[in-house]
């Protein structure tokens, strides 16, 4: 298959993600475009919830008909991809840039983290295939720049990004399932205190231990989960790292054209 067949058989939402899609020269509502959609989208989706993005919503907060959108996405699937991707948008590359491999691998972690948390709503969009709208896909370069110091192998560097990506998201999507869970609980009622209104310390003892180190505080740092786990996963890489470079190089096999013989 050429380039050009195989740019045809694209699926529609990555060409429009990519703007190899044209857009409709015909019927179209003056002023309306792609990006005025899929921000309409977005809006939709911050102040009333994923569950409120329709192509009839979303044409409503735009002020036409919904077959309007249809002439520029093709589906509702589409539209909730390309509004990922836009609500993810560019990685800070000159912050990325700074410091060390460790330092830069930190920074990206954390500026995934606080766009899901500007975007909860994107954590909600189901993952059909891997993310490759232009800004996810700057997103996965800037990590694997930041690894380009490390002895890592291209695949265990691509797999490290992957596990950081899956951290991330497990991360915020829990903080975000308890935090709504906890809305409606009464005063005093926290976890910490529910452990210790239930158990015994002869049954559980090394929970009341913990509680006793306060670690089921409720003003604890709500980073200082995230931050720990961060750091033991970019410990771990390091240490990967370190290994590979007290691996001793491969020795090179020469051939001996005259005898024929090999020699390291």
């Amino acid at each position: 298959m050429n380039g050009d067949s195989a740019r045809r058989a694209l699926p529609p939402g990555i060409e429009l993600a990519w703007g190899l899609h044209e857009h409709p020269r015909r019927g179209p509502k003056p002023g309306l475009s792609l990006e005025r959609i899929v921000s309409a989208g977005i809006k939709v989706a911050l102040t009333e919830g994923l569950g409120s993005v329709s192509m009839g919503r979303v044409a409503g907060e735009l002020g036409v008909g919904t077959m309007s959108l249809y002439r520029y996405v093709p589906a509702k699937d589409f539209l909730l991809e390309l509004m990922v991707d836009a609500a993810i948008g560019p990685p800070p590359l000159q912050e990325l840039a700074e410091g060390d491999w460790q330092a830069r691998l930190g920074a990206w972690a954390r500026g995934v983290r606080a766009t899901y948390r500007r975007h909860p709503w994107a954590l909600r969009v189901p993952i059909s295939a891997p993310p490759i709208g232009p800004n996810n896909v700057a997103w996965l370069e800037a990590a694997l720049q930041a690894l380009a110091a490390t002895r890592l192998s291209e695949p265990e560097k691509l797999s490290t990004v992957l596990l950081l990506s899956f951290f991330v998201r497990s991360e915020v999507t829990l903080a975000a399932d308890i935090a709504a869970a906890s809305a409606g609980a009464p005063a005093g009622f926290g976890y910490g205190a529910l452990l210790a209104m239930l158990t015994d310390a002869a049954r559980f003892p090394a929970l009341h231990q913990a509680m006793a180190a306060g670690a089921f505080d409720e003003d604890d740092d709500p980073d200082g989960y995230f931050d720990y786990g961060l750091a033991r996963i970019i410990d771990g890489v390091e240490r990967l790292d370190s290994a590979r470079r007290h691996q001793p190089r491969p020795r090179r096999r020469t051939v001996d054209r005259g005898e024929g013989h090999t020699s390291g």
